[in-house]
């Protein structure tokens, strides 16, 4: 008979695989298209958060900004800026959710895409129905998980960090990028 600690035991154990579950739902590019379809291109706007900025934008969503340099295009129709086009990441239970973020040149939430998902649970935040919730929000909404955005159960999470990260992204929105053409 093996004892508890017998390299026969614990080998298997060592040598079984991890399972991860990534997927890439969308290119850069495709929620481009999908968020802003009437846009004819999109225009990489260079943002750098000074300290007065963060402080402000984490007052306002009362969530931190890791990130002074968030990645965000114009959207562009001609010469009319339909908006912004943001490229975030938010952790999930253990990994990195990156998500794509559409804020109207009026400062609403136009749509919000997952682009990749790298967790084991909570993929449900990808259902329209859950996602659809953010849609005309603005900076004066809340945009609280289980107040005006209804919680996955076993999503938990994901929902709570993704609904964080989309009241960071209005603030930053409202901040910085609302009163610039």
């Amino acid at each position: 008979m093996a004892s508890p600690s017998s390299p026969w035991l614990v080998a298997p154990a060592l040598l079984a695989p991890i399972v991860v579950h990534a997927a890439q739902y969308l290119s850069v590019e495709q929620a481009q298209r999908v968020l802003f379809p009437a846009a004819d291109r999109y225009e990489p706007h260079s943002v750098t958060l000074t300290a007065a900025q963060r402080k402000a934008i984490e007052q306002a969503s009362d969530t931190r900004v890791y990130n002074s340099r968030p990645k965000v295009w114009q959207a562009m129709q001609g010469d009319t800026v339909l908006g912004h086009f943001f490229v975030d990441q938010v952790y999930g239970k253990h990994e990195f959710i990156t998500y794509a973020l559409a804020i109207t040149s009026e400062g609403t939430v136009a749509g919000v895409e997952i682009l990749e998902y790298r967790e084991t649970h909570g993929y449900q935040v990808r259902q329209p129905r859950w996602r659809a919730q953010f849609l005309g929000k603005d900076a004066d909404d809340a945009v609280k998980l289980g107040r005006d955005i209804q919680n996955i159960s076993g999503a938990t999470l994901s929902c709570r960090h993704l609904t964080d990260g989309v009241r960071r992204l209005l603030a930053t929105h409202r901040a910085v990028l609302a009163s610039q053409p």
